[in-house]
């Protein structure tokens, strides 16, 4: 009995054990999908990119983590073959230009990198290893391998080492060192909200049972002033649609979770702060109120509270990154958090709206989008909606921010109450629709954080783009199937025309309007869902990708340094590029399936913001890419910058193309045009012959990797008639022998073949003088020039008056005096303001941040909300690229703004403990929360910490902590 009990029991017990062996292993692959807490202070960070598999011969990932001599901490979010490695900082071993060890050097770029949160100012190591003043080894390592690999590869030797170099050289096709860079917000202005009596709206709130305190100040739920001006969803609420299953992910500073607005309405499980690596994203600076006002304007609850959400019985989680700073791997993970249940991204954040930036999302970035555009939602692709942005009275434009001009991204811009179009609102190709948002004197009523608060002057692109994601998520109720394309389809094929008088608005070829301000127009959320119910699939998505137009021999290196080009005029370089129906067939596209197009060009340029640049379709339309920019003084042109329009939307692509590039500049300033390409997506043909787009790190001239379709060389029109204006490209491996011929313009034609020829050094020589004699004029002639471009900041923080193209005067200085005018004209209160150094807009689209005389000594790497807007009365508009310039709008003088009181006897102020969750509050108290200045000081605990490792550390060595 007791050998058979003991012959039944064995297996259990053998089982049992293999069980206890394997738990240890699966914990730990559990741990790589969960972001593992970050020690900047002792460790630097990698992202890697491995590639491995038996048929490329390369390293397993353990050879590649051996050598490079760091550790192995987790995989990046979602993304397969991107993984997150770490080294201690080093405190010894440092060597200088000549080779020898400083360890000093090192300690001082330790303690520069832990001391100032703004690493902006901070001169931290990877500076040092820039100035070659310091090594990094984990990088230097990578570059050896690359050298050491290139290097056997031309001797063919067939030795073990180099093989060994060769495998892991192929393994590794990305690393980049990890910086903290700080997403500040692009917080509203601090002006009170309009004094208004409520409107009759009591039709709305009866026939719904709304009993929240506020709803009758949400115009753009029920609009009675202008009924035509509304997101139009009640009659979607009529259908039974709202929200019911559908998951937005708030990309922000933060959400409160235990708002009584968002609290039932609240997705626990698809939510992380990856500021702080903490399970819940609760908003824990005083300023970090953006993220759960964009929330309320989706999924607020049918309560007693403010308003209600336009799809109040969907979810929202979120995903705090802009509370503080936050490397490209958490930014990464995060695009990517929980993308199997949250459908759509709400991100109302970018580069700041100055006019001066030109930023795109980094490679892993990028990476992840293109990830959550693939693998998302099971595969139908995760819904991306960005803010457009705000400094379009800064002579902004969104092409210039490579998160909102990606095909991956609905893109919304904004339109105020009245159907106008703000002056903050940025104005580009890439804007596909807008949304209803604050401008003459009115803001978005909606939830804040707290308890019971609420917030009354919400606004700009910001709260237009959750306004849109709002009405995706009352699509997606309706049709879960539903991809990104379709999605996007919808609102093109759905979006009405708004302001109709406005003469920004085009026809396209396809019969549809377009405005580089409103996009395809207003987003409706009857006429959406209403068409998302009956709509049929799109078929998979298929591109042509050309390969690249060389002009003069152009060439850009790995190191952004240019060589050759044809040099730009005032007049402008033409080029062409034919698409043939061949290649339309070749490539799987549908003839009139046409979606996006993105254009790629390398400018040098020593004044960026002088260079324009527009696209023409075979069939006429074009599309302004880049105007004219007068704060923009960057000197290092378009090092192989993408644009992209949907203009050409529905268009047969066959015929060519035509790119225009014009220098409008001062003759002190001058550039060349080195090269283009063009990529077209759209519907494919077979959808089963579709390949999934592959992204690449290369932006150099010529890209390293060939192309799919060739460009037949295309025949000038009329024999040449135009001039010479048309230039004769040729694909990439057909490199031009002979130089191209740019547009003849001023006194001296054709200068350039001209200088090469020994006969004409007499003239260059009488240049040269020439030259001498004008240097005072032309000296004066730029100092008079930039104080028309930039606004020099003095003692005293005031300004020189800025102008546009159309004389009006507008910068910091304006700003400032509204700022002043809404804060009661109180010296205090304009300090108070400023503070919002990090605010997307606010008062002048980026309060604080003045420009210099080199805009570009500031690093670019900061992000913003696009909330923040100049709301005065004047009726400028926003600069609408295809004129270059500032537009004006038909916007009317606003109410006088007042003030309003506290409506629930409160403070507003909610400032909470970092470390505690407040429990929910039990009262009925509604607070009315005036708006707060954004807070510029740094999180305790972080700065606590470093003191500890600074002391704690004083006069040792390497501090080293286990792997998380």
């Amino acid at each position: 009995m007791r050998r058979r009990l003991r012959a039944t029991l064995l297996p259990w017990c053998l089982l049992a054990l293999a069980s206890l062996a394997v738990q240890p292993q699966l914990t730990g692959a559990h741990a790589l999908k969960t972001p593992a807490k970050r020690n900047h202070i002792t460790h630097n960070y990698y992202v890697v990119e491995h590639k491995s598999g038996a048929d490329r011969g390369s390293a397993d990932l353990s050879e590649v983590v051996q050598h490079l001599g760091v550790e192995l901490v987790e995989q990046v979010g979602e993304l397969e073959d991107i993984w997150l490695v770490r080294a201690p900082k080093q405190r010894t071993g440092a060597v200088d230009s000549a080779g020898n060890g400083d360890a000093a050097v090192v300690d001082a770029a330790i303690e520069a990198s832990i001391a100032d949160d703004d690493d902006d100012e901070g001169l931290d190591l990877e500076e040092l290893v820039k100035r070659g003043a310091v090594d990094d080894p984990v990088v230097e390592a990578y570059r050896n391998l690359k050298r050491a690999a290139s290097l056997s590869a031309e001797l063919e030797s067939r030795s073990p080492d180099l093989d060994t170099l060769r495998r892991l050289a192929s393994s590794i096709t990305h690393l980049e060192k990890q910086h903290r860079h700080t997403l500040v917000q692009r917080a509203p202005a601090p002006a009170p909200p309009l004094v208004r009596p409520p409107p009759s709206n009591d039709a709305v709130i009866d026939k719904y049972g709304i009993k929240d305190q506020f709803f009758s100040l949400q115009w753009h739920i029920a609009n009675d002033r202008y009924p035509e001006n509304m997101m139009n969803v009640t009659p979607v609420w009529d259908m039974g649609y709202t929200g019911k299953g559908v998951v937005t992910g708030l990309i922000d500073d933060g959400l409160d979770y235990t708002s009584e607005d968002l609290k039932d309405n609240f997705d626990a499980k698809n939510s992380y702060d990856f500021n702080d690596h903490e399970p819940m994203p609760f908003p824990k600076r005083a300023s970090d109120h953006h993220g759960t006002r964009c929330a309320g304007q989706i999924a607020a609850a049918k309560n007693d509270m403010c308003g209600v959400g336009l799809a109040f019985n969907s979810k929202v989680s979120g995903i705090r990154i802009l509370g503080g700073r936050i490397t490209t791997v958490d930014e990464a993970a995060a695009l990517n958090y929980g993308f199997q249940d949250v459908s759509i991204y709400s991100c109302s954040w970018g580069p700041r709206d100055d006019g001066t930036k030109m930023q795109a999302p980094p490679y892993i970035v990028n990476k992840a989008v293109l990830n959550g555009i693939n693998k998302g939602r099971g595969g139908k692709g995760s819904v991306f909606v960005f803010a457009s942005g705000n400094g379009a009275h800064k002579g902004d434009e969104c092409n210039f921010d490579g998160y909102t001009n990606s095909i991956w991204s609905i893109t919304v811009g904004a339109v105020d109450y009245k159907g106008l179009h703000p002056k903050y609102s940025e104005a580009c190709a890439a804007n596909l629709v807008v949304g209803f948002s604050s401008g003459s004197g009115d803001h978005i009523v909606t939830t804040d954080k707290g308890v019971r608060e609420c917030a009354f002057s919400h606004g700009g692109t910001s709260a237009a783009a959750p306004n849109v994601a709002g009405v995706i998520a009352l699509a997606l109720e309706a049709r879960p199937d539903l991809t990104w394309r379709d999605v996007q389809y919808l609102v093109v094929n759905t979006a009405r025309r708004i302001n109709p008088k406005d003469r920004d608005w085009e026809r396209t070829h396809s019969g549809r309007y377009y405005s580089y301000k409103y996009g395809y127009g207003v987003m409706d959320a009857w006429q959406f869902v209403t068409a998302a119910k009956e709509w049929k699939l799109v078929k998979p998505q298929a591109y042509i990708e050309l390969d690249p137009v060389i002009l003069n021999n152009g060439t850009m290196d790995a190191e952004e340094e240019y060589d050759g080009g044809v040099d730009i005029t005032v007049d402008g370089i033409s080029s062409k590029l034919h698409v043939s129906a061949d290649m339309v067939a070749k490539g799987n596209l549908e003839r009139k399936g046409l979606e996006h197009i993105t254009v790629r060009v390398w400018i040098d340029h020593s004044r960026r913001g002088d260079v324009e640049v527009e696209i023409m379709s075979p069939n006429g339309v074009k599309s302004k890419l880049a105007g004219m920019r007068e704060r923009d003084r960057a000197p290092n042109g378009f090092p192989g910058w993408t644009f992209m329009s949907v203009k050409h939307w529905g268009e047969d692509p066959v015929g060519d193309w035509t790119i225009r590039v014009w220098d409008q500049g001062s003759d002190s300033d001058s550039g060349a045009f080195l090269g283009w390409s063009m990529i077209l997506w759209g519907e494919s043909v077979d959808g089963s012959k579709t390949k999934l787009y592959e992204l690449v790190d290369d932006k150099t001239l010529p890209p390293k990797r060939q192309t799919t379709i060739t460009p037949t060389r295309p025949v000038l029109p009329d024999g040449g008639k135009d001039g010479g204006k048309i230039l004769d490209p040729k694909p990439t491996e057909k490199l031009p022998s002979d130089p191209s011929t740019p547009t003849e313009s001023g006194w001296l034609p054709k200068l350039e073949s001209a200088g090469k020829q020994h006969w004409l050094a007499g003239v260059v020589g009488f240049l040269v003088l020439l030259n001498v004699v004008g240097a005072v004029w032309y000296w004066r002639r730029r100092k008079a020039e930039q104080a028309g471009y930039g606004a020099l900041a003095d003692g005293n923080g005031e300004t020189h008056g800025m102008r546009s193209l159309n004389g009006r005067t507008y910068d910091d200085e304006e700003d400032e005096g509204e700022e002043s005018s809404a804060l009661g004209g109180s010296a205090d209160a304009r300090v108070q303001a400023n503070t919002q150094a990090n605010s997307r807009g606010g008062v002048g689209g980026a309060v604080g941040v003045v420009p210099g005389p080199h805009p570009q000594a500031r690093s670019t790497a900061g992000l913003g909300f696009h909330s923040g807007f100049l709301d005065d009365d004047d009726p400028m508009s926003a600069a609408t690229p295809r004129e270059g310039g500032m537009m004006k709008s038909a916007n009317e003088p606003g109410t006088p703004v007042g003030e309003l009181v506290n409506l629930g006897g409160g403070s507003g102020v909610d400032v909470r403990p970092k470390s505690a969750v407040p429990p929910l509050g039990t009262g009925k108290k509604v607070n009315f929360k005036r708006e707060e200045e954004s807070s510029s000081e740094e999180e305790s605990s972080e700065e606590e910490e470093e003191d500890r490792y600074r002391g704690a550390n004083a006069g040792k060595g390497n501090a080293q902590t286990n792997l998380l």
